[in-house]
């Protein structure tokens, strides 16, 4: 279960980009999370996504 709050999200997935995915697709796809409703999320707390750094900055 993914967190519902903006910022655990944040802190969850940076946290599973960095340990286990090489990219933000592969964790989307391997934790069944829509990709166009995590970036809008991350938007609303000011956090864009890096490929160069595969995390939210």
């Amino acid at each position: 279960m993914i967190p519902r709050d903006p910022v655990m999200l944040l802190s969850y997935v940076n946290t599973q980009l960095r340990d286990y995915y090489e990219s933000l697709e592969a964790l989307c796809s391997c934790r069944g999370i829509q990709k166009e409703d995590l970036l809008k999320k991350m938007e609303q707390i000011d956090y864009h996504y890096s490929e160069e750094q595969n995390q939210f900055i």
